[in-house]
């Protein structure tokens, strides 16, 4: 009986172990899903759509003025419906695509890149280049009114994101070892572009 009671302590004892266990491998698979997706999805700070300007550019790439256009705001669910579940991952989500697996990185057709949200001009096939990182990656923007760049300091290290103005949708970051004359490397998400071909 004794022996019993000594065993069943034992095993009294190994439980809080075990839960101890179980919780802190619960917790570094969240951070790990959390550095690949967040949880909550990218929206606009102000839930009211306001004027911008952009540059518009015909699918050759030629710059064709500057217009107004209002900032687009859509409740997730609507973000959900229209887009794929990858694409919607990295726009809403600041997610990012695993390299080599989107459709443009080893894109060489001319044309211009845009915006998978909503059509906004963002990036030219002029510009493009081979990073050797799986991402498609640009030395410059099609037009700096095109793109917004916010300060990101998840995953423990300071970057610099870069969005769509229009519609908040986060596109890829920006990193400081590209190629001259910029030597800028915008390195894209294939999922959060749609590429339009130079007729």
């Amino acid at each position: 009986m004794a022996e019993e009671t000594q065993y069943q302590d034992k095993d009294r004892n190994k439980m809080p172990r075990r839960a101890f266990l179980g919780a802190t491998a619960a917790a570094v698979v969240g951070v790990i899903l959390h550095s690949r997706y967040r949880t909550q999805p990218v929206e606009a700070k102000d839930q009211t759509p306001k004027d911008i300007k952009i540059v518009q550019f015909s699918d050759s790439g030629q710059r064709q003025g500057v217009v107004t256009v209002q900032t687009i705001i859509k409740p997730d669910a609507e973000w959900k419906q229209q887009l794929a579940p990858e694409a919607y991952a990295v726009t809403r989500l600041a997610g990012t695509e695993r390299p080599y697996s989107g459709k443009y990185w080893d894109n060489h057709e001319k044309g211009v890149y845009h915006c998978i949200c909503c059509g906004t001009p963002n990036f030219s096939s002029e510009t493009k280049f081979e990073s050797g990182t799986g991402w498609p990656s640009f030395w410059q923007v099609i037009a700096k009114e095109n793109v917004k760049e916010n300060s990101d300091s998840t995953l423990g290290m300071e970057r610099t994101a870069v969005s769509c103005p229009r519609c908040d949708a986060h596109l890829g970051h920006v990193f400081d070892d590209g190629p001259r004359p910029t030597g800028l490397r915008y390195c894209m998400n294939s999922v959060a572009l749609q590429f339009v071909k130079s007729a």
